[in-house]
């Protein structure tokens, strides 16, 4: 004998209120990414040495290709053209440079605890990212299967 389990999911309801909101944490989790893509716009000599402080070079290629990458990425997460492509690509983004940042391993204290909250502030980013992509992954194939039906 075989017994069929299903799982009722919750679904936050769909009106305005609730879209701004969504909205609203989306610009909130995507807003250093806007920033910090936008002063490197406006400050390419300060991008380039940002690049250069972590060893990527030549720089201004790099500086223009994470200038393209956190716009592209944030305006995909914003307004959901392939959302949860954004937002994965945030969260390997936020994870990899995470460990060039802060490495608060290679340091001494007092000063590795600074890196320390950095790194773990930037784990919860991936996790905000990831839950935003799986997410949006979920009523793609929601919408999918009832189109297929």
């Amino acid at each position: 004998m075989t017994t069929a389990t299903t799982r009722e999911t919750v679904q936050m309801p769909r009106n305005g209120l609730a879209r701004g909101a969504r909205w609203i944490a989306r610009l909130l989790l995507c807003s250093a990414y806007l920033q910090g893509a936008i002063c490197k716009l406006f400050d390419l000599t300060s991008a380039q040495a940002e690049m250069t402080h972590f060893g990527l070079s030549p720089p201004l290629p790099f500086a223009l290709a994470v200038i393209a990458f956190e716009l592209v990425a944030s305006l995909m997460t914003l307004s959901g053209r392939g959302r949860w492509l954004g937002a994965l690509a945030l969260a390997a983004f936020t994870f990899a440079a995470n460990f060039m940042a802060n490495p608060f391993w290679t340091m001494a204290p007092p000063g590795n605890m600074m890196a320390a909250n950095g790194f773990f502030e930037h784990l919860g980013l991936v996790g905000g990212f990831l839950w935003v992509a799986l997410d949006d992954a979920r009523f793609v194939i929601a919408r999918r299967r009832s189109a297929a039906s």
